[in-house]
């Protein structure tokens, strides 16, 4: 049940603000009386009400009387206030993220050879999301078939904004995709992609064919790919992280000439698809 505790007030200034509603005009000593605040505590009360905008005093009457604003009014304040305060509470979180995340970056990099796997359509775009942010330098994106990456639900909207998210940091993308891919994708995805990425001067997309699967090599050290569910390619069933640098060169070496053999494809021309 609501109760003007949960907009901040105490247990007495909730039962004066109350008992005021109540009574109407009315003096400190009445006041405790009908509200059960004890005499030594009202005044402070009354006080800390003022501060909040929710009793008004005419302090030409002997003795002082004290009304309460109306409840419209009341709670707006109360409620604009606790705003107020969750914004600062934001920001302060904020200031603390800013500060751990230059802290944490400090710490030593994983060296040598680490793989991890989520499984799971969610899991896997979870993983893939989280080292989409972490690319610093460039992003390679191989599609060789139909993948959630880029359909028109939650999966492929994330990946774009973290796409975005990357060139924004400086990070360089490329993708490669079969012509059979682009084909099959809605112009939807093409329109998507050109309205946020097609300016961008570190985005590039070419297409090549006789790619298969689908994956991402990130900063030249680390490689995610996605396992297709047999019994729907199109969905992810697994998603596999690998960081190992020497892995990450032979995909590399493997890439780089198949880059170069690739043409050139415009985001207006894959929204016309």
């Amino acid at each position: 049940m609501a109760d003007l505790r949960d907009l901040g007030l105490s247990e007495y200034e909730a039962r004066a603000y109350r008992s005021l509603l109540r009574t109407g005009a009315t003096t400190a000593k009445e006041l405790s009386r009908t509200s059960d605040v004890p005499m030594g505590r009202i005044y402070d009360v009354l006080n800390s009400l003022e501060q909040h905008n929710l009793v008004r005093s005419q302090a030409a009457s002997r003795p002082k009387k004290y009304v309460a604003v109306e409840p419209d009014a009341g709670l707006d304040r109360l409620l604009e206030r606790k705003r107020q305060e969750l914004r600062e509470k934001a920001d302060q979180y904020e200031s603390v993220v800013d500060e751990l995340t230059d802290e944490l970056e400090t710490a030593a990099p994983v060296q040598g050879q680490f793989w991890t796997a989520a499984v799971g359509t969610e899991e896997s775009a979870d993983l893939l999301v989280e080292r989409l942010a972490a690319a610093d330098e460039s992003l390679v994106v191989v599609a060789g078939a139909v993948s959630p990456q880029f359909d028109l639900g939650a999966v492929g909207e994330r990946v774009a904004e973290e796409l975005e998210a990357a060139l924004d940091r400086g990070v360089d993308v490329s993708v490669l995709m079969t012509p059979a891919l682009v084909e099959s994708l809605p112009a939807s995805v093409g329109e998507r992609y050109t309205e946020r990425l097609a300016n961008h001067p570190a985005f590039a997309v070419r297409i090549a064919p006789g790619l298969s699967g689908t994956f991402e090599l990130i900063d030249d050290v680390e490689v995610c790919i996605e396992v297709p569910n047999p019994l729907d390619p199109g969905e992810a069933f697994a998603m596999i992280d690998l960081k190992d640098p020497d892995f990450a060169a032979d995909v590399r070496a493997m890439f780089d000439p198949q880059w170069e053999a690739a043409e050139a494809l415009s985001l207006s021309s894959l929204a016309d698809a």
